[in-house]
């Protein structure tokens, strides 16, 4: 089968376009006819091997698909942990769930892992209450975009969306967002003040890191909550226990992969997902989908911020 594969650490060059044997399904596990194949930034620490969980060589990246089980032929999505850069791909049977008719395979893709993480950021980090102002840092993104939405309909009063372009800005407000600002982390925190008429933010999301994470930090009210969800910058940051005192500020970290193991984090958030798409109340932004052998360019626009929304493969292409 086609599929893209890893033999060293290192730039885009590093996923080449290999023909390998097909993965045979473990214990548990099931074989999926991949259709489209998810791009996540994560994606591209794990090319240089800076992401949270180490990899190893050689290796298919790639954590989540769509397609169809070849034991059944249903169509699923599921988090298949690497993968998924491929024509076939195994996940857990228990991590692999059935797409509801009317669903493409581009928005249960955004939903299962981006809309996973939009969900847990309000509900699980944030814990947010109603007529709390939320500040979301990329907010064209796939999370962002989709957090965007979720905003009123969790119970923010007011969303304040922060992206790098007019144009991203612009679809923040087409989502929903109550304001936009400019992401340069000068004058950040300012910037945020000023579009909540003044007052300090009660939540952020954010995922650079560095600059970008200090600044979020200087725009929270006193008990405001921090949750960080990336480090798209590569600039980790240190907090001081003095500092989150002084003000009463909280930060959270969140990484999706936590919740597997733990059914009831997943399910109740997905069903619930599924469920605004189907009324019309969320949809998926899909910023582009590449054909399996462009997937380096595809983490390269992705990586340098032209993309918008959910970044896909075609391995079918």
């Amino acid at each position: 089968m086609r599929a893209i594969q890893m033999q060293a650490f290192g730039g885009p060059e590093v996923l080449e376009l290999v023909d390998i044997p097909m993965p045979e399904p473990a214990e548990a596990e099931v074989l999926i006819k991949v259709s489209r194949a998810g791009l996540n930034y994560a994606d591209t620490h794990q090319r240089t091997n800076s992401y949270l969980a180490k990899a190893t060589l050689p290796l298919v990246p790639g954590s989540e698909v769509a397609g169809v089980r070849e034991d059944t032929g249903e169509r699923v999505v599921a988090l298949c942990g690497d993968g998924g850069y491929a024509e076939y791909a195994t996940a857990p049977g228990a991590l692999t769930f059935p797409i509801p008719d009317g669903v493409d395979d581009a928005t249960a893709l955004a939903l299962l892992l981006q809309g996973l993480t939009a969900w847990h950021l309000y509900k699980t980090c944030a814990r947010v209450q109603p007529g709390e102002t939320v500040v979301i840092i990329a907010a064209a993104g796939g999370v962002g975009s989709l957090a965007v939405q979720l905003g009123k309909p969790l119970g923010a009063g007011r969303v304040i969306a922060v992206a790098s372009s007019e144009s991203k800005r612009d679809l923040a407000l087409e989502l929903g967002a109550d304001a936009v600002v400019d992401a340069s982390p000068d004058g950040l925190a300012d910037r945020l003040i000023e579009a909540n008429l003044g007052e300090r933010v009660d939540a952020v999301f954010e995922m650079a890191g560095g600059q970008v994470f200090e600044e979020c930090m200087a725009a929270l009210a006193p008990f405001g909550r921090c949750v960080t969800y990336g480090i798209a910058s590569e600039e980790p940051n240190t907090v001081q226990t003095g500092a989150l005192m002084r003000r009463s500020h909280a930060v959270v970290g969140f990484w999706l992969m936590h919740c597997i193991g733990r059914p009831a984090m997943i399910d109740e958030a997905l069903a619930d997902l599924f469920a605004r798409v189907a009324a019309g109340e969320l949809r998926v932004v899909v910023g582009g989908t590449y054909p399996l052998d462009q997937a380096a360019q595809a983490q390269v626009d992705l990586r340098e911020r032209r993309t918008t929304g959910k970044v896909l493969l075609d391995p079918t292409a």
